[in-house]
């Protein structure tokens, strides 16, 4: 059976000439009388707007169940008020008058609405020989409305407003089908993964179910833990980077799968080159795991030490994941901080990330192997490691409580005694810091060098854990969201370990802000709260209020 031109599902027309078109999420703008030209012209699509006409009227569909009820469009209890809207909708006499109708009773305005304004744009536009000029702006808001309002449509709703939008010439690939396209595929029912075959061995079907779009969008642990009993020799080195690369994606720290990559490293060391190395070791760093497997770590050991000068940015890769592991080879050490690898990777593309990988490691020597006496990173080559908050905090900041721990402390101590996402050398962004004096009083920032001085003078672990010791300490505040840690909700994830263990080490004062604490707080009162008791169980007090 063939469709109905235009129906959705079928092949959309092309847009009028002149028409200008954008994709989802981009701005419609039109040059002037370009939508004249496609939503005006009768000669221009003359099919699309008999075929408007001839539309049944959209009363006379019932949308089904929804949360306005059961009742038919055209009547039912309590329809009053609703049924006079579309009475008004269906008797407008402009365009204008049709986003009046809409923009005046919000609190009327129901789905079935749009596509009774949309169907009698149409029939404004195509009964009127000489159709006046139409403000570019009128259109364009009554397009905004049905985009704005369409997540709230039923799948009925959604099919009709398809089909009277493309029949009207509204371009396919514009944001108004767009946005409805894009609500219609999200009712349609997920497809499930494609079955495994039985044909298959355990390596070969974990392979099939790890490049399965919908698996690896959600994680499903219970189907990678199933898996565990694959024997190591079944995996290839293609699936084992997969599995890797999705342990570590969704911050999965599964010991028995994060084991079973740990064995294959080793027993299939000779053949793997240190690309393949840098992928299969990304999950054990990111999820701050050391394996049980006792070749571990010199298995890598071996591969660095044949593979090092092949790959320079596969190289530190490594290193970094095992800088994260605290298990630093000094051979290699000595190598990536030699002059002529340093001159090696001077300009190339990757010169700039590898850089600051080498200051990160240079930071690590400096910090964590006081016995190392090799090469070190010379001081024209550093630079900042993570000079700004990570880009998963960026990404999430709308889930953060960075901003109402901020407003805490500003009611709290005053805008002039922290400071929010301070880089201190080497390169660590903080996310707050507070000066505090040798009395133990929180002191302007102004006032202070909120630096500690680096390389540290002395070691932090020979000084005592209270602050008010220290005339020149400083307290940064970490908070540690949801996101920093591994599914589990318990393992911080490896580069916030570090950089926690650095600050530490370097004679910052750390105060922990666990998610779970950050999350059981109501309001801003209660938050104010939380931080007072917090700052004065370090000993730390401040003016009227914290005295």
């Amino acid at each position: 059976m063939r469709r109905p031109r235009g129906e959705p599902g079928s092949r959309a027309p092309r847009p009028t000439e002149g028409a200008i078109c954008a994709g989802p999420g981009e701005s419609w703008s039109p040059s002037p009388n370009s939508m004249l030209r496609v939503l005006l012209s009768a000669q221009a699509s003359p099919a699309r707007l008999s075929g408007l006409l001839l539309f049944p009227p959209v009363q006379s569909c019932s949308l089904g169940p929804s949360k306005w009820g059961n009742h038919p469009l055209g009547g039912g209890p309590r329809a009053g008020p609703v049924q006079g809207l579309q009475r008004l909708l269906e008797q407008a006499r402009s365009p204008g008058e049709l986003l009046r109708w809409l923009g005046q009773n919000p609190t009327k305005v129901r789905p079935h609405h749009y596509p009774v304004a949309l169907r009698r744009l149409g029939q404004l536009l195509g009964s009127t020989p000489r159709t006046p000029p139409v403000e570019q702006a009128t259109l364009q808001d009554l397009s905004q409305l049905i985009i704005r309002n369409c997540p709230s449509f039923d799948i009925h709703t959604i099919h009709v407003c398809l089909h009277l939008a493309v029949l009207l010439g509204f371009p396919s690939d514009g944001p108004l089908v767009c946005a409805l396209e894009q609500e219609r595929r999200a009712r349609l029912p997920p497809k499930p993964p494609p079955p495994l075959r039985p044909g298959l061995h355990g390596g070969q079907r974990l392979e099939v179910a790890l490049n399965c779009p919908h698996f690896q969008r959600y994680p499903r642990k219970q189907l990678i833990s199933s898996l565990t009993e694959v024997r190591p020799e079944e995996f290839s080195p293609h699936a084992m980077v997969l599995l890797a690369q999705h342990l570590a994606r969704h911050r999965l720290r599964e010991p028995q799968l994060l084991e079973a990559i740990a064995h294959f490293l080793v027993v299939q060391e000779a053949q793997l080159s240190s690309k393949m190395v840098q992928k299969l070791l990304l999950p054990f760093g990111r999820l701050n795991y050391m394996p049980l497997e006792q070749q571990f770590i010199p298995c890598l050991e071996k591969i660095l030490a044949r593979e090092a000068g092949v790959a320079p940015l596969a190289t530190v890769n490594i290193l970094m994941s095992l800088c994260q592991l605290q298990c630093l080879p000094y051979r290699t050490l000595h190598f990536v901080f030699s002059p002529s690898f340093i001159n090696h990777i001077t300009g190339t593309p990757h010169a700039l990330i590898v850089r600051r990988y080498l200051s990160l490691l240079d930071t690590a020597v400096e910090l964590e192997l006081p016995g190392y006496r090799g090469p070190r990173l010379p001081q024209r080559h550093q630079v900042p490691i993570f000079p700004q908050p990570l880009i998963t905090d960026r990404a999430r900041c709308k889930y953060s409580h960075k901003d109402i721990v901020a407003e805490g402390l500003r009611q709290l101590l005053g805008e002039e005694k922290y400071r929010q996402d301070l880089t201190v050398p080497p390169g660590y962004c903080t996310d707050f810091l507070l000066c505090v004096g040798s009395s133990g009083a929180v002191l302007p920032i102004r006032t202070q060098d909120p630096f500690l001085p680096y390389p540290p003078r002395s070691r932090p672990q020979d000084q005592a854990s209270n602050p008010t010791q220290n005339p020149a300490q400083r307290v940064v505040l970490m908070l540690r969201e949801r996101w920093h840690f591994c599914r589990d909700g318990r393992v911080l994830l490896g580069s916030r370990a570090l950089r926690e263990r650095h600050l530490g080490l370097m004679g910052y004062q750390l105060l922990p802000l666990p998610f779970e604490e950050l999350e059981s707080q109501r309001g801003l009162p209660q938050l104010k709260s939380y931080l007072r008791q917090k700052l004065q169980a370090l000993g730390l007090h401040w003016g009227p209020e914290g005295g």
